[in-house]
């Protein structure tokens, strides 16, 4: 699974690691396809900017756009 993350007018792929899942305990529990996963990391990853209309990586490295689940 890759995050589809928008910066400076470029998409860039950016792989999910281990790291950006720690601390996920839902995923002990219920058994998620990857639509849910990438809300899950949307909701954990992001900060919802209302001037931009947009979901703000945390990280600073751009805005988050989807996911791209092979």
């Amino acid at each position: 699974m890759e995050l589809i993350i928008l910066n400076d007018g470029l998409y860039q792929l950016v792989q999910v690691s281990t790291e950006m899942m720690e601390g996920l305990t839902l995923l002990d529990r219920l058994l998620v396809d990857c639509f849910d996963l990438c809300d899950i990391l949307r909701l954990k990853l992001t900060t919802y900017s209302e001037s931009l209309n947009a979901h703000v990586m945390n990280d600073g490295s751009g805005d988050f756009f989807g996911c791209i689940c092979r």
